[in-house]
């Protein structure tokens, strides 16, 4: 079950998608009530997008689940929402949401890469907090290729992240603008300039520089064969992580590119979701490790 939401972020209505785990509902009267309430805005409504193939008659109030926010990765149309990965992580008894970030899928504003459209991420924590149906202190923060800058400085800000996962991220920006030439345009009119002219606008976006500030444990996901964003942002991370003690994992992917095959992907998210629900005590930066999944 898919929804559609418009909710605010710094004065914008934005837009997200909350999917619930299979065989749930929720009446839309009752959602729109809550988002509404929560904001203190009535122009604020939500809309079913997709129905499950099972049937939907359990009331998604029987009990509170663990909520997963997954930060979309690319600009503008390019990366948008996979509405099948929603699906994918619900079947694990979870909820899941992802902001479409400003000026995407008609939200107002504008798509900052990281910048004030941190907000959007900040705004939709705090808002599925609130939902009566959530488990506050089991909220999630998944990061897909530039999606792990949000993720990151979500999981920076605020402090009670369940768990942060970073899957093909960046992790170093100036890193990304000195690799992918086609994306130095962009960079520098949404920045203001280069690495060199605007340091400080690239370092509050690069997830290596915001480590320091990270509380909980994280899961790095990365293919050695990665185009887009070079394995080396993944191993990098995971050596900052393990500098500050900070209890960390590294799925390696060898011989795997950006995005994975069907088949190894669902496998990605079965052991991605596996590690989440890892009791806390399981976790100790001297137990963190890199696994290597295929030879």
């Amino acid at each position: 079950m898919i929804f559609k939401i418009t909710y605010l972020s710094g004065g914008n209505k934005v837009k997200g998608y909350l999917c619930l785990p299979e065989g749930f509902d929720i009446s839309l009267s009752d959602l729109d009530f809550w988002i509404t309430a929560f904001y203190e805005n009535p122009g604020l409504q939500a809309e079913r997008i997709a129905q499950s193939l099972v049937r939907s008659n359990l009331s998604i109030l029987l009990r509170k689940w663990p909520v997963l926010i997954y930060c979309r990765g690319g600009m503008g149309k390019i990366g948008s929402v996979k509405t099948s990965w929603l699906e994918q992580f619900a079947r694990y008894d979870t909820v899941v949401f992802a902001p479409c970030y400003r000026g995407n899928e008609g939200g107002e504003g504008r798509d900052e890469f990281g910048g004030a459209d941190q907000e959007d991420v900040f705004s939709a924590y705090r808002l599925l907090q609130s939902l009566p149906f959530v488990e506050s202190t089991q909220v999630s923060v998944m990061g897909f290729s530039r999606g792990s800058i949000n993720a990151t400085q979500t999981a920076a800000q605020m402090p009670d992240v369940h768990r942060l996962i970073l899957w093909s991220g960046v992790s170093d920006l100036a890193q990304t603008y000195e690799e992918r030439i086609t994306l130095r345009r962009m960079l520098k009119r949404v920045l203001g300039g280069t690495p060199a002219r605007q340091p400080e606008a690239f370092a509050s976006r690069s997830p290596i520089v915001l480590a320091n500030r990270l509380h909980g444990p994280v899961l790095i996901i990365h293919g050695t064969r990665d185009e887009q964003v070079d394995y080396s942002h993944g191993s990098k991370m995971y050596d900052r992580l393990m500098e500050l003690g900070i209890p960390a994992e590294f799925h390696t992917y060898p011989n795997y590119g950006h995005h994975f095959p069907g088949d190894i992907h669902l496998e990605a998210v079965n052991r991605m979701f596996e590690w989440i629900r890892t009791p806390d005590q399981g976790f100790s930066p001297a137990e963190s490790k890199d696994t290597d999944t295929h030879p």
